[in-house]
């Protein structure tokens, strides 16, 4: 059984060619809310960073995998597992789909459980979690999918533009 690959799409190791897709996602501001950043990003220091993702997931605590169509190489989306803590055998995932059209079309649904299957077969992680925008309902329904379960509002947890906002963390326990 290949673990990476799918039916319409496979993850993939990230690649030095992958810097401008990488670049244009994180300097993407509307992006930003989901993923906490509040800074842009330089090519020098994603350059730094692709030069150092062959890190063993053990020894980097995380993994950020690219979303391939399954015909190109060309990468639509990243997922992530991060805070990776090996001794308690949980992780945390997170997922983006760059280009709007290519957003509820599967692709998503497809990398998350095929990544789901890796961290828990592979890996042996005990569990995973999401930090999800309660009004995010595309995202609460994909990770709710796969068991992801309601764990707790973290309340006004996150500031934008002046207002505070939740935090939903969802979990999922084999």
């Amino acid at each position: 059984m290949v673990t990476l690959t799918g039916n319409t799409i496979y993850l993939r190791a990230l690649e030095p060619e992958d810097l401008e897709f990488i670049y244009r996602l994180e300097n993407n501001e509307p992006i930003w809310e989901v993923s906490n950043t509040q800074t842009p990003y330089s090519r020098f220091l994603i350059r730094q960073y692709l030069e150092n993702a062959h890190q063993d997931i053990y020894e980097a605590k995380q993994l950020r995998l690219a979303i391939c169509k399954k015909d190109s190489f060309d990468a639509i989306g990243l997922i992530d597992l991060f805070d990776f803590d090996p001794v308690n055998q949980r992780a945390g995932v997170g997922i983006i789909i760059e280009e709007e059209g290519n957003r509820n079309s599967g692709f998503g649904k497809e990398a998350l459980g095929l990544l789901i299957g890796y961290a828990l077969q592979k890996l042996q992680l005990h569990q995973l979690y999401a930090n999800i925008d309660p009004a995010n309902v595309a995202s609460v329904s994909l990770f709710a999918n796969f068991g992801f379960q309601l764990a707790g509002i973290k309340k006004d947890w996150l500031r934008r533009e002046n207002t505070y906002h939740d935090e939903a963390l969802y979990q999922l326990i084999r």
